[in-house]
């Protein structure tokens, strides 16, 4: 574990909430060939891995905490309870929490002023993990109404752009209809303007942070999951090149992109 001022307002980690964490663990071992290790927050927890790296956490607490299941973004902070209450002062809401991990930290679940979830990390994060980097399985981006709003939100929420020194920090820059976060100078994810509705029938079509996972088979990748209980649910207002957003046999989203490097974090 480590904490540095540099990964505040960075992605920390990534969550699915899962009802069944066996049935999750077998459904994203056969989809993209992940193994698993016990977590460290209880018998509910397992730690997704490719070559014996950490990719992503899964928790069966969709029941015990009423939330949807659903892939959820962490970002680092440095006070737990101080960005819960700028999240409240900017019109955000807070589902769960703060809450204590002993010893390693304390998280919550907030939502932005858009509904769009995302969780806020306060403690030690992992020395080897990455997101966004070219040899990252997995990168973020939000679907939001008004990208250059959002990214306001989430610059006074998370500290975007307060770096100690140039080299420092969490900075956004603008680009056509887009806002890219970068930690150090790397894109770590992307914020969109776009066609959604808080309350849309559909939820592919609210509000949200989705996670992007990198295959270099994206036909068998989408063929495996079929197979195994989940769905397509890509549309025109979801882009288009050689990507795929599924849904897992519990309802939780995220979305294939075809990589040509091998699906590894090395």
């Amino acid at each position: 574990m480590l904490v540095a001022a540099d990964v505040i307002g960075a992605p920390c980690w990534l969550s699915l909430a899962a009802r069944d964490r066996g049935a999750a663990e077998r459904f994203y071992e056969a989809v993209l060939g992940w193994t698993f290790r016990p977590g460290s927050f209880g018998r509910a927890f397992s730690v997704a891995e490719v070559d014996g790296v950490p990719v992503a956490g899964i928790g069966a607490v969709a029941g015990d905490f009423g939330v949807p299941v659903v892939w959820t973004p962490y970002f680092a902070v440095d006070d737990a309870d101080a960005a819960v209450a700028r999240v409240r002062e900017r019109g955000g809401t807070v589902g769960v929490g703060p809450v204590s991990y002993p010893p390693s930290g304390r998280a919550a679940l907030v939502a932005d002023r858009e509904g769009a979830v995302f969780g806020i990390w306060d403690g030690g994060v992992l020395a080897g993990w990455s997101v966004g980097a070219a040899e990252s399985p997995a990168w973020l981006e939000l679907h939001t109404g008004n990208a250059f709003d959002a990214a306001l939100f989430y610059g006074e929420v998370l500290g975007w752009g307060r770096g100690a020194d140039g080299d420092s920090g969490c900075d956004t820059s603008y680009e056509e209809d887009q806002v890219v976060l970068r930690r150090r100078g790397r894109p770590v994810a992307r914020l969109n303007s776009g066609p959604v509705e808080e309350a849309a029938p559909k939820p592919q079509l609210r509000p949200r942070w989705l996670v992007h996972f990198k295959v270099p088979d994206l036909d068998g990748a989408v063929a495996r999951a079929l197979e195994h209980g989940g769905g397509t649910v890509t549309g025109p207002e979801w882009g288009g090149g050689r990507q795929v957003t599924l849904r897992d046999p519990d309802g939780a989203l995220f979305t294939l992109d075809h990589s040509d490097r091998p699906l590894t974090t090395a």
